[in-house]
């Protein structure tokens, strides 16, 4: 006769603490409803934060006229990514500490907060610190969503969701212009920052139900979890990452030179909290919010350059964070084509990304493997940007169109596969903190690839024009067309002509460099090291070949070999 458990009496809790097992059950476990609307909510975050950026890059115009603020329009951009790329990085290690659902809502509290603020804004300042408080939580909505979704689905299939993820992410880009433009034009600015509270606050809710799965290593009371943030490691990190942006940001939106103390300060800032954060990290820190072993190991290095480099190459040239456009800038003001024609150029890319990433995702959830899928596709953009070097005025409709595919695809292809490589290297309890890395290394090349790109654009322009407008009005007519390009169709024809010359070299520069570093991404992808994933074939005939040998796992020897 089985023992039988023990009966409750009077002196027994009413509520008894839910067992171990039942707190850390496997995500994976789940069943498929409950995982489905896990998943549905956090897509649903990562929905609206794209939605918003392309919102606020259409009504980037309006929103400044309102407050009689224009010359301060690109602020508006600049506060977001300035808040995103500092403080996504700290979302993976908090993720782990206080749990995947108390970081996900930090993240939608953050967001709704600085929306909401927004579209309440009684001027110009509190609309950027509302720009500010979103992007703190953006950020987070982007990271911990791709964190949840590995805690869910296994590796092998990570992919193929990973694709999915950013076909929300490419709706909320493709449908936030047009339907921001709608809102503002029916019913004012606003409303187009405050439809969004409602949306944000049913995605909140359902996280908040059915997000309930504890992580191992996840703090069990509010003291412990307290304890356990990595504080100075989070404030080193924030402000050297913070520094080196504003620096950038100065030195880019402001065409200040390297010499300025508004460029140099904040650049000495970034050195010496960049020293201090490593060190905190490196020997003090108990548990770094960034752990320097990660990037130790080959494919976290090397995934981490990748994203970085991908970033620089594709967000410089194709979008940078809806700031600067260098390849529309090519039709709009080399060819002389409408904003709106000029603007459609990037929908074969649109198509592209999210064609590139379902494509990774099939091909590692049926092979099994990422290594040259990672290789192929980081090459890609090699091939777009050659393509745009030789743009000419006179280039045909299959040159323009349909250059730029290979840079969305690849840039997809390689983020997505690149994510798979650095989580099958590291334990389950680092996959968080490797998430976040690949974040941060993202964000920084869009910044750095942005802000080097527009100062060589601007040089060479300058440059350019020089050579060519001569006389006692030259210093007027250049300033004019270097910093109000609509101003180009209104010139007489020989100044139109070399203003349109001149800017085709300054983007044939821009072109230059990327293509420099999308070389080096090439061969950043080439030491990449390739992990059986779990439930390949590859693992699965190692496990025989181990247990029959009476040896250790495939992942004991693969880390062994690491070490």
């Amino acid at each position: 006769m089985s023992p039988s458990a023990p009966s409750a009496d009077e002196r027994s809790p009413l509520l008894q603490p839910r067992a171990a097992a039942d707190d850390l059950e496997d995500p994976t476990k789940l069943p498929k409803g409950k995982r489905n609307a896990i998943l549905c909510a956090v897509w649903l975050g990562v929905f609206l934060g794209a939605l918003d950026g392309t919102i606020v890059a259409t009504l980037i115009s309006d929103v400044s006229s309102s407050f009689k603020k224009s010359n301060q329009a690109g602020l508006l951009g600049t506060s977001y990514l300035l808040s995103t790329a500092t403080f996504t990085p700290l979302y993976g290690r908090l993720a782990d500490i206080i749990g995947r659902r108390a970081a996900l809502l930090i993240a939608f509290t953050l967001f709704t907060s600085g929306t909401a603020l927004c579209g309440l804004a009684p001027s110009m300042v509190t609309l950027l610190i509302g720009r500010l408080i979103a992007g703190m939580g953006g950020g987070g909505l982007m990271a911990v969503s791709s964190i949840v979704a590995s805690d869910l689905i296994p590796l092998k299939q990570r992919a193929l969701f990973q694709g999915l993820a950013n076909l929300w992410f490419g709706a909320g880009s493709g449908l936030g212009g047009p339907l921001g433009g709608l809102i503002s034009d029916r019913f004012g600015w606003r409303t187009a920052f405050l439809f969004q509270l409602p949306i944000l606050l049913l995605a909140a809710v359902l996280v908040f139900r059915n997000l309930r799965y504890r992580v191992a290593g996840q703090g069990k009371s509010k003291r412990e979890m307290v304890r356990r943030i990595d504080y100075l490691g989070s404030l080193t990190l924030v402000l050297s990452l913070g520094s080196l942006l504003f620096a950038l940001s100065f030195k880019n939106d402001r065409s200040l030179a390297w010499s300025s103390p508004y460029v140099w300060a904040p650049l000495i800032v970034f050195c010496l909290s960049g020293i201090a954060f490593v060190l905190v990290e490196a020997f003090w820190s108990p548990e770094p919010v960034m752990p320097l072993r990660i990037l130790k190991d080959r494919n976290g290095l090397f995934v981490a350059l990748i994203n970085f480099t991908v970033s620089f190459v594709s967000f410089s040239v194709r979008r940078p964070f809806l700031i600067l456009y260098f390849y529309p800038q090519f039709f709009e003001i080399v060819k002389q084509k409408s904003a709106s024609e000029a603007g459609a150029h990037l929908l074969p890319n649109s198509i592209a990304l999210s064609v590139g990433s379902l494509f990774a995702g099939w091909i590692i959830r049926r092979t099994g493997r990422y290594y040259w899928l990672i290789v192929t596709t980081s090459g890609l953009p090699i091939i777009a940007l050659v393509s745009f070097v030789f743009l000419t005025e006179s280039s045909g409709w299959f040159h323009t169109w349909l250059a730029i595919l290979p840079s969305g695809f690849g840039f997809a292809s390689v983020i997505t596969a690149g994510l798979i490589a650095i989580i099958a290297s590291v334990d389950r309890s680092d996959m968080a903190t490797a998430t976040g890395l690949t974040y941060l290394f993202r964000y920084v090349g869009q910044v750095v690839g942005v802000a080097s790109s527009a100062s060589l654009l601007q040089s060479v322009l300058n440059s350019q024009l020089q050579s060519r407008i001569v006389g006692p009005d030259a210093p007027r007519i250049i300033d004019q067309i270097r910093h109000v390009s609509t101003s180009i169709p209104s010139l007489a024809p020989a100044l139109q002509a070399a203003a349109r010359e001149s800017y085709r070299l300054a983007l044939r520069a821009v072109f230059l460099l990327n293509l420099g570093v999308a070389v080096v991404c090439f061969l950043t992808s080439l030491p990449i090291r390739e992990y059986a994933l779990p439930g390949s074939f590859e693992e699965e005939e190692e496990s025989r070949r181990q247990r029959s040998s009476g040896t250790g796992t495939p992942r004991e020897e693969q880390e062994a070999d690491q070490a």
